[in-house]
């Protein structure tokens, strides 16, 4: 027998008597979550979904969303990637609060992290006014998006790429330091390249983030059509005067977070990226 017919012929084990009960339990979470995005898709697709999406002002504020959320993440490719190195590598004092200060927008409520931006960056905060004396203010401007979109993003790349290059092997390492590799040889030709699906996992996670990333932008850019008006931001504003608006922007977010989590899955299922 060979090993295609021994599979068919193994039915695998058997399923207890009361594998229903929980099969059924799971079922209402699985219905309470389908249910509402069911509804969405279907009321969206039913309202002239294509006349709205062709409105100048929602293509701009989709333009934005991508462009300012791709900048964010070069920004933290280029910022974060570094400090997931370090956390990752060595033990230092104070780390415990490096992490801590990293992690804290996770849970931080984003209406609480737009005013702490505003306070720390707004033209009478403490970084503020010296910008503001050189000629640079940042609240209300794309840049503000940016610095939102940052900071609570950040976090999540950091996290997932310094897991990456925890997951190193010791011996890896230890072989390519016999070999005379320095540090930044370490880091680009072993590090990065061995940590590249966690890296590249972050920054999807990271950039979904800040593609839908509302509370902190609202407070600390403002709602400026053209200018800070991203995508949630204009669903705010369209659920108030044009609900049609609204769920065409939330069925585009909809099918990019779907999308954002088909890409996680196929990386994580050890695809060739290359």
């Amino acid at each position: 027998m060979n090993r295609a017919e021994r599979v068919r012929a193994d039915p695998g084990p058997a399923r207890p008597r009361w594998a229903w009960v929980f099969a059924s339990i799971g079922a209402l979470l699985v219905a309470l979550l389908a249910l509402p995005l069911a509804v969405l898709i279907w009321t969206a697709l039913s309202n002239e979904l294509l006349t709205f999406l062709r409105d100048p002002s929602l293509q701009r504020a989709i333009s934005l969303s991508i462009l300012t959320s791709s900048i964010s993440v070069g920004v933290l490719l280029l910022l974060g990637t570094p400090l997931a190195y370090v956390l990752a590598r060595w033990s230092f004092r104070g780390k415990v609060w490096v992490e801590l200060i990293i992690d804290l927008p996770l849970v931080l409520p984003p209406l609480i992290a737009g005013i702490a931006l505003l306070l720390a960056f707004g033209r009478n905060g403490i970084l503020g006014r010296p910008l503001d004396l050189v000629g640079l203010r940042l609240p209300f401007t794309t840049a503000a998006v940016v610095v939102a979109q940052v900071f609570v993003a950040g976090p999540l790349y950091v996290r997932t790429a310094r897991l990456g290059f925890a997951a190193v092997a010791p011996e890896l390492r230890e072989a390519a330091a016999v070999e005379g590799a320095n540090e930044v040889q370490l880091f680009r030709y072993v590090m990065v390249p061995l940590a590249r699906r966690a890296l590249g996992s972050g920054l999807i996670l990271a950039w979904a983030r800040a593609f839908g990333e509302f509370g902190a932008t609202i407070v600390f850019a403002g709602n400026m059509e053209g200018r800070t008006q991203t995508i949630p931001l204009a669903i705010f504003v369209g659920f108030e005067t044009n609900l049609g608006v609204a769920l065409g922007l939330s069925l585009v977010l909809l099918v990019i977070a779907a999308l954002v989590l088909l890409l996680l899955r196929w990386i994580g299922r050890g695809v060739p990226t290359a």
